[in-house]
């Protein structure tokens, strides 16, 4: 596991974050002789981007949409 000082992160906290998501984790240690975890966080399947829709739907298309999509399940 890699540990960084405050400075360190500071001045590379792309690297400190690159390093956090490759091996899970990574820490800060502080002046104090603190020390943090820093770890990505986990995406929840349910998590699911935007979708852009032209012109934009109304609420009763988006309701028989849905209803659509589930009768052919």
């Amino acid at each position: 596991m890699t540990t960084f000082s405050t400075a360190e992160a500071e001045k590379h906290l792309s690297k400190l974050l690159e390093q956090a998501r490759a091996q899970g984790e990574v820490r800060i240690k502080g002046v104090d002789g603190q020390e943090f975890a820093v770890r990505p966080v986990s995406r929840s399947p349910l998590d699911v981007g935007q979708v852009d829709v032209q012109p934009p739907m109304t609420a009763d298309e988006i309701v028989r949409a849905v209803r659509e999509g589930r009768e052919r399940e």
